[in-house]
């Protein structure tokens, strides 16, 4: 496979095109150019780091939105794919991270929880803007998991942040999609079990 120009080396070479047009905006007539198409044989998605602050049993939720909460919202969208391209029905999805100012939810729910991927393997989660933790450029912590299928435990980052080049586990395979229209886009690749 070494010589190959995947969909997944193309991500870790920063040379993709955000897929999503206004999806994520409202705003139907920004349309952005497509992603290359995937390619058979794609690389699974990055493995990295839980962290200290995973809390198991996440309330079932497309939206951290809760009172209290407050910070830039952000919709983070995209679509869970095998590593053949086609759609993951019900994969699971565990999102958690900071709030804006930085601090984690260590005693309760906050600004955590997980969804399944629709028929065709998209997910959506609305939630805010983590803040900068401590050492850390910004990101969201990710458990992705096909059904019957292996946990990847990942993160996301965004771009142009001054910390990515810092962070000792920061990887640009996982660079978010920020088109201007607002939102996020990130494709997830599983192996199956």
């Amino acid at each position: 496979m070494d010589g190959l120009l995947t969909r997944r080396r193309l991500l870790e070479l920063g040379l993709a095109l955000p897929l999503v047009a206004a999806a994520c905006s409202g705003d139907e007539t920004e349309a952005l150019p497509p992603t290359p198409a995937c390619a058979d044989g794609d690389e699974p998605t990055p493995e990295q780091t839980e962290g200290p602050f995973f809390t198991p049993d996440s309330p079932e939720r497309t939206s951290l939105h809760e009172p209290g909460v407050e910070g830039t919202e952000l919709v983070v969208a995209g679509t869970v794919l095998a590593t053949d391209c086609t759609p993951i029905a019900g994969a699971l999805l565990d999102f958690w991270h900071a709030d804006a100012a930085g601090e984690y939810d260590n005693e309760g729910y906050r600004l955590r929880g997980h969804q399944f991927a629709d028929a065709q393997g998209r997910y959506r989660l609305e939630t805010i803007e983590p803040g900068l933790y401590t050492g850390r450029t910004r990101h969201i912590h990710v458990k992705a998991q096909a059904p019957d299928g292996p946990v990847l435990t990942t993160q996301l980052y965004f771009p142009g942040e001054p910390g990515n080049a810092s962070d000792g586990i920061f990887d640009p395979a996982l660079l978010m999609r920020i088109p201007e229209s607002g939102g996020a886009h990130f494709d997830f690749v599983l192996a199956r079990g």
